[in-house]
């Protein structure tokens, strides 16, 4: 058996840039030129040529589902290819080298504890819809963690995560893996990434000299000390959206490179299964990769307001809920199959709903189970990841927020615009003073186009991919 293991680990997404006011419809964005949209460039220079080179095959990876559900009817080819290499690895080596991700790639340790399963399970369902079966690994979004996440994880059977160097304790023989123990008492298996070698390749590629170079210069002599598995997590776009051509760095590192230099290339479910943790580690709790102060960058006051609108939304979907005799919890958390396409609204009411529903109720049930998705997906990691409240990605989350409240008001004949409003208005861009209620009455004024037949661009400038 070789003594010395490599693996590459992918985190592809792209963030929900549609219109939420119609049916998430995503048209042209300024400043992906010569592509109509983010999702159209990032696929054509990241996620085709990666699948055409079958690096899809050859590295662990995670794609978020808004970017599945997109690419599913506008790159069926490609979709189909990635779907393809998570089948083949598992026909050959028994496991799926695909992860899964968070729905709607939320910060889960400032979500609710409910939250945080349901996002987790939606998760779970959504891969088992897309790929045939259940993921064995989670990618945490900017693998943010607490041990009350890695318990949510452990519960609904995800068997490992990924963390970085700096967010553990006690990784001493390279990426693992290790067993974190939780509160309950369980464990979790995590594995750790090189922080530096990741880094390095995410923001540096260019400058490596290829594949070959960087593999004899940089892993040839991490053999002596390293551990016996040494794994980069980063950012899958790395490779031809942000470093147009790098697939190709990726390919020849996989399937030439690391063996030439004494390694034998693995993916994480696969080596799970054939080494399981010996030892244990300690996390860094409230972390995540490019934050160690306490998760302070998803924090503020914009996400104060979202809180507080939560809140008054979850408290308006369960008085509705409980008043009808349904579980409310239990339906919202199946109501991720009616998004898939697996069943219908009638469906999902038949099965999991209260015995007996008027069609007033069952009205009022799928509207604010329609709503309690945009409140979801107002939590996106990238509407609070900026200094900058002024963005489109602050727009977007704001636009999710909106829906919601109009689903709401639909349903409950309750508006609570006015509330949300007020508590924007103590979120400030630092760049230009604007607040977050004047973005707010921006979008409310694209919610008003979007309802008239012509297509209504969103406002300001399009979010980075």
């Amino acid at each position: 058996m070789p003594d010395h293991f490599f693996c590459v680990h992918c985190n592809f997404y792209q963030s929900p840039r549609g219109n939420p006011f119609r049916n998430d419809e995503l048209g042209v964005e300024a400043g992906a030129e010569p592509y109509r949209n983010f999702n159209e460039k990032a696929t054509a220079l990241c996620y085709t040529p990666n699948a055409e080179l079958g690096n899809f095959e050859k590295m662990s990876f995670n794609i978020g589902n808004s970017l599945m559900r997109w690419l599913e009817p506008n790159a069926p080819a490609t979709y189909r290819r990635i779907i393809e290499a998570d089948r083949r690895h598992r026909e050959r080596w028994g496991v799926g080298n695909a992860l899964t991700q968070p729905m709607h790639h939320a910060i889960l340790p400032l979500c609710l504890p409910r939250d945080q399963e349901l996002l987790v399970r939606w998760a779970l369902i959504a891969h088992e819809h897309r790929f045939g079966h259940r993921p064995e690994g989670l990618w945490l979004p900017n693998l943010g963690v607490t041990l009350d996440v890695l318990q949510v994880l452990h519960n609904n059977g995800v068997k490992f995560t990924v963390l970085g160097q700096a967010q553990v304790e006690g990784a001493l023989e390279g990426a693992g893996p290790y067993w974190v123990r939780l509160p309950n008492g369980g464990r979790i298996a995590v594995y750790v990434r090189d922080d530096d070698l990741s880094n390095t390749v995410a923001f540096a590629v260019r400058s490596l000299g290829g594949a070959g170079r960087w593999a004899r210069n940089a892993l040839m002599p991490l053999k002596k000390n390293a551990g016996r598995l040494i794994l980069l997590a980063l950012e899958g776009e790395t490779f031809g959206y942000h470093h147009p051509g790098e697939e190709n760095f990726l390919h020849w590192l996989l399937e030439h490179e690391a063996t030439a230099v004494g390694f034998s290339v693995t993916t994480l479910a696969r080596d799970l299964r054939d080494h399981p943790p010996q030892t244990e580690i300690t996390v860094r709790e409230y972390t995540a990769w490019n934050s160690a102060r306490e998760l302070a960058r998803w924090r503020g006051t914009l996400r104060d307001a979202f809180d507080h609108l939560a809140k008054r939304l979850d408290d308006l979907y369960v008085g509705c809920a409980q008043g009808a005799g349904a579980d409310p919890w239990r339906l919202r958390e199946e109501y991720i199959r009616v998004r898939l396409g697996q069943i219908n609204e009638a469906q999902l009411l038949q099965q999991f709903g209260p015995k007996k529903v008027t069609i007033q109720q069952a009205q009022v049930l799928t509207t604010l189970l329609q709503s309690q998705f945009h409140r979801q997906r107002m939590y996106t990691s990238n509407a609070f990841f900026y200094d900058d409240l002024d963005r489109a990605e602050t727009r977007l989350a704001i636009a999710d927020a909106v829906r919601a409240v109009q689903l709401a008001s639909i349903a409950t004949r309750t508006d609570l615009t006015a509330d949300f409003r007020a508590e924007l208005e103590q979120a400030v861009s630092t760049q230009n003073g604007r607040t977050g209620a004047q973005i707010l009455d921006e979008v409310l004024e694209w919610a008003r186009e979007s309802s008239g037949r012509e297509p209504a661009a969103a406002p300001a400038e399009a979010p980075r991919a």
